[in-house]
């Protein structure tokens, strides 16, 4: 992951359901793809077309449903999604988290998230951020049908708003919090701790050498 400056700001776009499954995000026939990029084209497939899609699939062929809320041109540079209780339920899917990301999502804001795919989020760099019913539904009551609605993101701080609407403090865990800020995920978060790792590893060989294989 590249370290962020303020990407989970920017331009929002509301999807009024609840209770959107890991299938719904990115259909069972993507799931052959073990690659963390190409998925964003069939994000909520069969909301988006007409036809059922497959990988591989040209889009130029596909037949797009032009009143699904990501298919307006309004919103094609929207980067936060707004959507409503218990998002990404279902199965345990990462490709989920991979579309979105790879559809230019940055920020997931809803009440309440699936378990697992709240975990794959953080894991992928996607941040999840669990809001009041309150404010979300402020979000879907001041959304222009014709342009997005401003939010801003500040992560150090832990607060999302929106100016003359809304302000809200999140929860994060720390090791979370700081994976993000610094574009880090699990590997590379280890590698900071390289020179520690060595260190411990000469030192145990010395002390303990059968614990170690060269």
């Amino acid at each position: 992951m590249s370290q962020i400056s303020n990407i989970y700001s920017g331009k929002g776009v509301c999807l009024d359901k609840a209770n959107i499954d890991t299938d719904q995000i990115i259909p069972k026939q993507f799931l052959k793809s073990i690659k963390k990029t190409g998925l964003g084209p069939f994000l909520f497939d069969s909301w988006r077309y007409e036809d059922e899609g497959f990988l591989g699939k040209e889009l130029a062929t596909r037949t797009i449903k032009k009143d699904f809320v990501l298919n307006k041109d309004a919103f094609s540079q929207s980067n936060i999604l707004i959507t409503r209780e218990n998002f990404g339920c279902g199965s345990s899917r990462e490709h989920a988290v991979w579309a979105l990301k790879d559809f230019g999502i940055s920020t997931v804001l809803a009440p309440s998230f699936g378990d697992i795919f709240f975990n794959n989020c953080f894991k992928n760099g996607l941040l999840a951020i669990q809001i009041s019913d309150l404010n979300i539904e402020k979000i879907f009551l001041n959304q222009s049908e014709k342009s997005p609605i401003d939010i801003s993101v500040d992560l150090v701080n832990q607060k999302v708003f929106s100016k003359n609407l809304f302000t809200e403090s999140f929860e994060i865990d720390p090791y979370r919090k700081n994976c993000l800020i610094e574009g880090l995920d699990e590997i590379g978060y280890s590698l900071k701790y390289e020179n520690e790792i060595e260190i411990f590893e000469k030192k145990v060989k010395k002390e303990r050498p059968w614990s170690l294989n060269d």
